[in-house]
């Protein structure tokens, strides 16, 4: 966890790094300060809105106690040993098996299952899944989220006003220079995704250690993934509307997956990858310490 705080603070430094001085080589202060300001106002509707957002693109509605019990108490039962206030509850009528938790900190959590999860995990093993949401949750997750989308945001916000900032040529007449600028078009965007997409994959292995220490019981969780994934990919989901920027925040990616490049931009790491930590995390710690 510690080692995953340092790379994503090392990385959020960096991209701060870049967005300074390629905004002070295309425009000096005043191009900067535009783009900042655009982009942080954008994310920032975003970053206070992010829990409404996701839950509407999965239709997910509001459940009660009475609706689902189980899941009531394991949730109760670990933001209770986690010392945090218990997050609002929902379920989305999607068929595929996949959850997410939202919020920008635990007083404004949301915790959300689809109906295919509910169906196909037993308690043990939604229960290792509620406590990965909540480490999300926990780990402010979604405040680092956000923070990485506003600094991706002004990059790719410079480079859209690049091509509209005279640059000195080599006869000192000031004029754009197509090469560079078209260089910049293309880069800036692949940039902000990469670094938003490391931050994602750090995540998710963050969230699954802390998760399963939470629940105590790992190799409950790792069986949760494997039957996951497997949903996941047999009923993917298509990629389109909001539900494009809420695919980072579940648990699996909700996407058919793809090889070769398409990997390399995967929101998500690879499954096999959880699941083997999960289980080396088990062999490490002993024997399961949860009880029903």
């Amino acid at each position: 966890m510690h080692h995953n705080r340092l790379k994503t603070a090392a990385l959020l430094g960096l991209l701060t790094s870049l967005i300074l001085a390629v905004g002070y080589w295309f425009g000096g202060s005043g191009g900067l300060v535009i783009a900042a300001v655009v982009s942080l106002l954008m994310n920032g509707v975003t970053y206070f809105y992010s829990d409404k957002l996701a839950l509407r693109s999965m239709r997910a509605q509001p459940v009660s106690e009475a609706q689902f019990p189980e899941l009531y108490r394991m949730v109760r039962e670990l933001s209770t040993q986690a010392r945090k206030p218990m997050p609002r509850l929902y379920v989305s009528p999607t068929a595929q098996p996949n959850a997410f938790a939202t919020g920008r900190n635990p007083e404004h959590a949301a915790v959300c299952v689809t109906q295919g999860i509910v169906e196909i995990l037993d308690y043990r093993e939604l229960r290792g899944v509620i406590g990965h949401e909540l480490s999300h949750v926990y780990n402010r997750d979604i405040l680092i989220s956000s923070v990485a989308a506003g600094l991706a945001g002004i990059i790719t916000a410079l480079a859209n006003i690049a091509w509209f900032i005279p640059l000195g040529s080599s006869d000192d007449e000031d004029g754009p220079n197509p090469a560079v600028l078209l260089l910049t078009l293309i880069l800036g965007p692949i940039a902000a995704t990469l670094i938003q997409l490391a931050i994602s994959r750090s995540r998710e292995f963050q969230a699954d250690q802390s998760g399963a220490e939470l629940s105590r019981d790992p190799l409950a969780l790792a069986s949760a993934l494997r039957k996951i994934h497997a949903g996941t990919q047999a009923r993917p989901l298509a990629p389109q509307g909001q539900l494009t920027s809420t695919a980072h925040l579940m648990i699996d990616n909700p996407f058919k997956r793809g090889g070769g490049i398409a990997a390399m931009f995967a929101t998500h790491p690879p499954m096999e990858q959880r699941v083997a930590r999960l289980e080396q995390l088990a062999r490490s710690s002993g024997p399961v310490q949860f009880q029903r």
